[in-house]
């Protein structure tokens, strides 16, 4: 037993002297000369000289003691010692390729972070915040996955999913990212065009424009919430565009297409750049909210902890709803 364990001893170290020995630069220049059969597409290829291809090949034949090649003046052909030399190095260089790219990819996606949420929210509140994470984070990026967020959250291919709603995603860390008010929105020129747009009435003589996304666990956040929230009637309008994107709502209001029901974060920039305005004052709070859900394995994740941070600061530090100018 105790020979038998010296034998198994001796081996190893022979191995390992072999493999510390090996002239791995020969070996690969001379795989390359069989592949391509020539030693100047092998220079080539090394980059190097085909002089010192040369030298690597007739290094590895002393060390092996072996002749590899049989040399021609443009084609030089493997011995049968050389092909099954050459075979075992492609298989050797392949499996490591394998491996190396395994890696390698590895390391990319522990550098990314994953965020599946509404379109809106990610082309008005999202994107444009991005660049502080980038220059806070340089090392981690972000992908972001848009969906309806009316399908259940199951987290099996994305790191963070940001949700609209009531926070009701059970199995899963859920927490509020932000609360949300509710309150008319429109261009400038809308409200100090002609006719104009003061009061309530004066929305007879405008388009309204309806996100028909806005059905969240039975309830819809309509204009008609909005009215029955203050306790008026809404006039009928002169018209109504319905749109499938809160953000394509937010862009036809920026552009004098209407009067939108705006959403506190999805709005609240454009507010401040001066590109919508207030026309009336009443403001009512949203049964609804904006959620961070992740399964609770992926808490432990150095790069979500990082997101996670980041975007709570956004969150907290999200401008105040301008004050409403008559």
């Amino acid at each position: 037993m105790i020979l038998g364990c010296v034998v198994e001893i001796m081996l190893f170290i022979n191995m390992a002297n072999m493999i510390a020995n090996m002239p791995f630069a020969a070996l690969r220049a001379f795989e390359a000369v069989v592949r391509l059969s020539n030693f100047s597409a092998a220079a080539g290829e090394l980059g190097v000289s085909q002089s010192a291809v040369s030298q690597h090949v007739k290094t590895l034949e002393e060390w092996l003691g072996q002749d590899l090649l049989l040399r021609g003046a443009r084609k030089s052909e493997p011995t049968r010692e050389g092909k099954r030399l050459a075979r075992a190095i492609s298989d050797g260089l392949g499996g490591i390729s394998d491996v190396c790219v395994d890696l390698k990819d590895r390391t990319q996606a522990d550098r990314t972070v994953v965020i599946s949420c509404l379109p809106g929210f990610a082309f008005t509140w999202l994107f444009p915040r991005l660049l502080r994470f980038d220059l806070a984070y340089p090392l981690l990026s972000i992908s972001i996955a848009t969906d309806t967020g009316h399908e259940h959250f199951s987290g099996a291919d994305v790191d963070v999913g940001i949700r609209y709603g009531v926070g009701d995603h059970p199995g899963l860390h859920v927490e509020r990212l932000m609360a949300e008010r509710l309150f008319p929105v429109c261009a400038p020129s809308l409200r100090d065009g002609s006719p104009g747009l003061r009061a309530l009435p004066d929305l007879a003589h405008h388009t309204l424009l309806r996100d028909e996304n806005l059905k969240h666990d039975g309830s819809s956040l309509t204009w008609e919430y909005w009215a029955r929230e203050i306790g008026v009637s809404l006039p009928e309008p002169a018209g109504i565009r319905r749109f499938g994107q809160s953000n394509m709502v937010i862009q036809a209001a920026i552009e004098s297409r209407g009067v939108a029901l705006g959403r506190e974060p999805l709005v609240v920039d454009a507010l401040h750049d001066g590109k919508l305005v207030r026309p009336f004052p009443e403001i009512v709070r949203s049964p609804h909210s904006y959620w961070l859900v992740c399964r609770k394995s992926v808490l432990e994740s150095a790069k979500v902890q990082d997101f996670m941070k980041w975007i709570r600061e956004e969150a907290a530090n999200q401008p105040e709803i301008p004050s409403y100018d008559a």
